[in-house]
């Protein structure tokens, strides 16, 4: 597919790889170039462009508050959107807690003393709401599409229908938000470490906004329970409160939706 004229100046040389990483349904790539920075381009159409765009408002607000990928460019045109971005330095951790399972608790802590100061960020300074209120709307569009991917239900829900799923979402609710500034979906695949285990940032921050802060607990804590279930339940003495059984099975199967 050809490039905007903006990107494609910005990109010569570079050898673009396709990167199977994430559930984004859009193109996405990983350049690389001998002496120069490595660098990932998103593109997509329709609902995939809207998101895109999503993420790059996003990166642009986010840039000086949280360690992410900074914008190197973005474009929209007939093809859709694109968005050129910085790497990330380190890996992804949930391959870095594969490998290392003697480390899994430092790193674990080093990650959720950074949830914590992503969660610092004062909601006043924050443009974006991603509260359960909103964002209601586009999982019952997506239930009536037909768009929830019952094939990866997270094992207490094996076996659900859309519908099921989202009679006992109702269910639970309402539930008194405790409301910062949350990533969205904080799984051990949008989170980087280096080789000690210290976080070197976050990607995928389409999905940043206000909203209770175990939206963000609940999606760590369910990554980590794939290791080791005390693993998890450990997160959140290492975050500093304490587990809120509700507030995780709602926010887990919120996004189920997703």
């Amino acid at each position: 597919m050809e490039l905007p004229s903006s990107l494609a100046e910005i990109v010569a040389g570079y050898r673009a790889t396709p990167n199977v990483v994430g559930e984004s349904g859009g193109a996405i790539h990983q350049l690389d170039a001998v002496g120069r920075p490595a660098l990932f381009l998103k593109q997509g159409r329709d609902g995939v462009a809207t998101d895109i765009a999503d993420e790059y408002a996003r990166l642009r607000w986010l840039q000086g508050r949280w360690q992410v990928p900074k914008v190197v460019s973005y474009a929209e045109t007939d093809a859709g959107a694109w968005l050129l971005t910085t790497a990330l330095a380190g890996r992804a951790a949930y391959g870095w807690l594969e490998d290392r399972p003697e480390r899994r608790d430092a790193a674990m802590r080093s990650i959720a003393k950074f949830l914590r100061q992503m969660h610092a960020e004062p909601i006043a300074t924050c443009p974006f709401d991603a509260g359960l209120g909103l964002r209601s709307a586009d999982a019952t569009a997506n239930v009536a599409a037909g768009l929830v991917d019952l094939d990866e239900l997270d094992p207490e829900r094996e076996g659900w229908s859309a519908e099921q799923l989202w009679a006992h979402f109702q269910r639970l609710l309402p539930i008194e938000a405790d409301r910062v500034v949350t990533h969205g979906d904080f799984s051990l695949d949008n989170i980087f470490l280096d080789d000690d285990g210290a976080v070197t940032g976050c990607l995928d921050v389409g999905r940043v906004g206000v909203a209770d802060r175990y939206q963000d607990l609940a999606i760590l804590w369910n990554s980590l329970r794939e290791f080791d279930l005390g693993l998890a339940e450990a997160m959140f003495d290492a975050y500093g409160v304490a587990p809120d059984r509700a507030k995780i099975e709602l926010h887990l199967l919120f996004d189920e939706f997703f």
